[in-house]
């Protein structure tokens, strides 16, 4: 297979990368990022030799279709976002621009070019909130409520991805996942910020309404939800990815400063968000049911593993703290750090 994927030099993107070289040896990859911000050349670097690297922007139609004709492109896997919530309070259009109009322009470059498949990577946060005390999950059915600039652009960016499968036939698939963790995640989102600012014993800033909760799944199950959807998703459908372990930001506060041996006292409350969703929950028993997927690993020991991970890998995330936009509290930049999910 020739694998073109966007967004590969991202937290999730660079672990689906290095997932499919090593289950996949045979195949050529390609990842085509515009290292924004966000992007990170340095988490390709055991995988470079086994790879090749495009820096272009996914709404730039010229350089996408050119690296699908020159590589000769048959699977197109979509993980390039813009994906902070608070930046797209200060930015919406930045956010509509690469997740909307650079999807799009995925789009037409595939169908044009004539993909075998155009997976699409998109977030629960599409179905907007629900309830603390909610006993609900959102499913594949669940109508679209975004309620932040991030979520109404992703939601926007399925839609495409729907309406390019029914007029012109293109084979897509799209997963909607749950929040997600491990190495290699930018030290603006939650768990990566809670753990380096605990290393250096620096306040670990939560927002107010600390028992908001997430989904958590580690990123390793994610890149196999992404593999049984390559090899066995039917076209045209849509498949929730979740753990079903749910955690509140304080919670992952606490984790993190037990790990690091660090005192409850360097928790910080900061104003709320704007839009500060209360909490997300996925119905994944249609890719569990059909496709034989389940995430294998527990969130615990996955959590431990992660915290470990950033400990002995601050050449990897001190060099990228500066880069973070937003100061939380404020809604401007440049960024102290921000507890980002």
């Amino acid at each position: 297979m020739r694998l073109l994927v966007t967004g590969g030099a991202g937290f999730i993107g660079s672990n689906f990368v290095r997932y499919w070289v090593d289950r996949h040896p045979e195949d050529a990859v390609v990842v085509l990022d515009a290292l924004t911000y966000a992007g990170c050349r340095d988490s390709l670097a055991d995988v470079e030799e086994a790879i090749t690297f495009v820096a272009a922007d996914i709404a730039d139609p010229g350089p996408v279709r050119t690296a699908l004709d020159d590589h000769g492109i048959e699977v197109l896997v979509n993980f390039a976002a813009e994906s902070h919530n608070s930046l797209a309070i200060l930015d919406p259009a930045r956010f509509f621009r690469t997740n909307v109009l650079g999807t799009q322009t995925l789009l037409d470059a595939a169908r044009l070019h004539g993909v075998t498949r155009f997976h699409h990577i998109s977030t629960c946060e599409v179905y907007g909130d629900l309830a603390l005390d909610s006993d609900e999950r959102f499913t594949e059915a669940s109508p679209y409520r975004p309620r932040t600039p991030y979520n109404a652009s992703k939601a926007g960016a399925d839609h495409a991805v729907r309406a390019y499968v029914e007029t012109f036939g293109l084979p897509a698939t799209i997963t909607n996942c749950c929040n997600n963790y491990g190495p290699f995640q930018f030290p603006e989102k939650v768990i990566p910020l809670f753990t380096a600012r605990a290393l250096d014993g620096k306040p670990l800033p939560l927002y107010a309404s600390t028992q908001n909760r997430r989904e958590w799944l580690h990123v390793d199950d994610h890149c196999r939800a992404v593999e049984r959807v390559l090899e066995a998703g039917e076209l045209g459908e849509t498949y929730n990815v979740g753990s079903g372990v749910e955690a509140s930001i304080e919670e992952i506060a606490d984790a993190v400063l037990a790990a690091t041996g660090r005192p409850a006292s360097l928790k910080e409350i900061v104003a709320d968000r704007p839009g500060h969703d209360r909490r997300y929950l996925l119905d994944s028993s249609k890719i569990r049911d059909r496709l034989g997927w389940e995430p294998t690993v527990p969130f615990a020991s996955g959590l431990a593993e992660t915290v470990g991970w950033y400990a002995e890998h601050r050449a990897w995330w001190e060099p990228l703290v500066d880069r973070a936009p937003v100061v939380e509290g404020t809604w401007s930049g440049p960024a102290v750090g921000s507890p980002g999910t």
